[in-house]
């Protein structure tokens, strides 16, 4: 029997929440979108044209955030461009088994991309020198773990071998972006909050859930490539 749909985590929603509207691109992506040239292209026009913003977060929770850099690595595989990414290991404190891009705090001596480099290397032994880094996406707020986290965008060179860290991941996966992109993978939903509402993206894989700042990370990734 096939895992069910979306695997076995639980999602916390609240008692009131509503359904979100579909984006436009999700029924109009084609093959022509899933390469590395138009990945690049429609970043480097998306870096030129906006400015990262932090908009919505609070100035004071901004001060005291944590400034921490992901990877979003970019890799060609038969299926098409594909996103490398990782499910957390289930004793780490925060965001436990959760589907999340390599990344992690920016130490005090390193710029964003070397951060983000340098989580990959360790979590998934990604080589530096297989990467091309194409850009950054706006940067997103997590209030669980209190950080800032800013999204680093690279292609992947060749096809290294990726080994997982015990300690910090238990399963690496490497998902087509057709795949996620399908009209059966992706929903939003609007959760009514403390916070006020808030507009939660997840996509649906046969045997796990994105959603979080990860899910919020691929929707913008989305956006950029495909609107």
């Amino acid at each position: 029997m096939s895992p069910r749909r979306g695997g076995a985590q639980v999602i916390p929603r609240p008692d009131t929440w509503r359904l979100g509207e579909s984006p436009e691109w999700l029924s109009s992506v084609s093959s022509s979108h899933f390469t590395r040239e138009h990945a690049q292209q429609r970043i480097a026009a998306y870096v030129a044209a906006e400015q990262p913003s932090s908009a919505g977060v609070n100035d004071e929770w901004l001060a005291g955030a944590r400034a921490s850099a992901v990877l979003v690595p970019l890799i060609d595989t038969p299926n098409g461009l594909s996103v490398v990414l990782t499910r957390r290991a289930d004793h780490l404190r925060n965001h436990r088994g959760e589907i999340s891009f390599p990344g992690g705090r920016v130490e005090e001596s390193e710029s964003l991309v070397e951060a983000a480099l340098r989580e990959a290397t360790e979590e998934v032994a990604l080589p530096t020198e297989n990467v091309t880094i194409i850009g950054q996406l706006d940067p997103h707020a997590t209030f669980v773990s209190n950080s800032l986290i800013v999204p680093v965008v690279g292609l992947v060179n060749g096809s290294p071998h990726l080994t997982a860290q015990a300690s910090e991941v238990a399963r690496i996966l490497i998902v087509p972006l057709a795949e996620l992109a399908h009209p059966d993978s992706y929903r939003n939903e609007w959760w009514n909050t403390p916070r006020g509402d808030l507009n939660i993206h997840f996509f649906y894989l046969h045997d796990e859930t994105i959603w979080g700042a990860t899910g919020r990370i691929l929707r913008q990734l989305f956006d950029v490539l495909f609107a």
